[in-house]
């Protein structure tokens, strides 16, 4: 593994002054049901004097998340029913997911596989079980994309990623690699001569998910480390988790996705929230996300709009959910359009020809 993530106890998350030393027991006991760790880089980024800091709250253990909801579940996306072998998870024909370590260099606090990354699992796929991942994504000729994930793939080491990147350089079929990870900007001096090479090994086309939330992550450093990635020929998309008291206003939103923008990165998704246990309190309603689509699509570039998407709960897929701008009339026959100031406008049918 490359550097790994400080695996902070309650105890010394208090000492750091990232919690107030009256919240020791509940960190204690949070801590014994989920994973957490954090990094320098993202530590030095919470303002202890803020109690609603964005930062702290997306990886602060807070008590809510031991609160277990009913519509709660371990496995919101539907990994298990989807995974044909261990380690790879296939919803859709022509892509497959590669989980190959349950690990991260960060714990959010928000996980959707919070319940099998970190505590208690074994930290990489196996000698047996990455043979018979790749075995299968080599079997399926329609797998024309396979996505690095976990835990985080560039939590493993330059020499490891690279001998699985050049394991996938081996299968015709597959024309894409993608990885999901938070490194560049949790870790960005991890993104090193060696990791960039390491990410190359494949010959393949390859495109790097960068997870960020806040316009805070995009540090100079962590914004240095995607410039190196770029310089190597990875292209850069983002993903981002709509989250209550960390991006939920359209300022917060705007910031974060010209940032990324101006790093290089293209907004990709923002996920709506999935119903992991003990998340209840980062939950944004629907017609929320939809507002804040609707106010981003007027105040910035085509660049920075991402896609608003819905993971559906037991695995059927994502389905994008941002707000409409245009629906049919009856009559007489045309289209009513909505404009980014919620102006409403008539466009005319075809004109029918003989």
């Amino acid at each position: 593994m490359s550097g790994p993530a400080i695996m902070l106890r309650a105890e010394d998350i208090a000492a750091a002054g990232l919690a107030p030393p009256e919240k020791r027991d509940d960190l204690a006991r949070v801590a014994q049901r989920y994973a957490v760790g954090l990094t320098p880089a993202l530590a030095r980024l919470i303002d202890p004097q803020d109690p609603a800091d964005p930062i702290a709250r997306q990886f602060v253990p807070d008590v809510a998340e031991l609160d277990r909801r009913a519509e709660d579940l371990d496995d919101p996306i539907g990994d298990d029913a989807f995974s044909p072998v261990e380690g790879v998870v296939r919803r859709y024909p022509d892509r497959a997911l590669l989980k190959l370590a349950s690990v991260c260099k960060v714990y959010c606090r928000f996980c959707f596989r919070r319940e099998s990354v970190g505590v208690g699992e074994a930290a990489l796929l196996g000698p047996a079980a990455l043979d018979a991942a790749f075995a299968y994504l080599a079997s399926e000729p329609a797998i024309w994309e396979v996505i690095l994930t976990g835990g985080d793939p560039l939590a493993l080491s330059p020499r490891r990623l690279r001998a699985v990147m050049e394991r996938l350089g081996r299968i015709e079929h597959v024309k894409i690699v993608r990885l999901h990870t938070r490194v560049p900007c949790a870790d960005p001096a991890a993104i090193d001569a060696e990791m960039v090479a390491a990410l190359q090994g494949s010959g393949k086309t390859v495109y790097l998910a960068l997870h960020a939330n806040h316009p805070r992550e995009l540090t100079p450093p962590a914004r240095a480390a995607c410039a190196r990635l770029a310089r190597a020929g990875v292209t850069l998309v983002s993903q981002s988790v709509l989250l209550a008291g960390v991006n939920d206003d359209a300022e917060t939103l705007a910031a974060l996705m010209r940032g990324f923008v101006e790093t290089g990165v293209k907004p990709y998704y923002l996920h709506h929230l999935d119903l992991a246990p003990g998340v209840s309190h980062f939950r944004v309603e629907i017609e929320r996300g939809q507002a804040l689509m609707r106010d981003l699509r007027g105040r910035l570039s085509g660049l920075c709009q991402p896609t608003y998407m819905l993971d559906i709960p037991g695995g059927a897929g994502k389905a994008p959910i941002g707000p409409g701008f245009i629906e049919k009339r009856e009559a007489p026959g045309a289209y009513l359009v909505t404009d980014f100031r919620g102006g409403a406008h008539l466009y005319p049918p075809p004109i029918k020809t003989k």
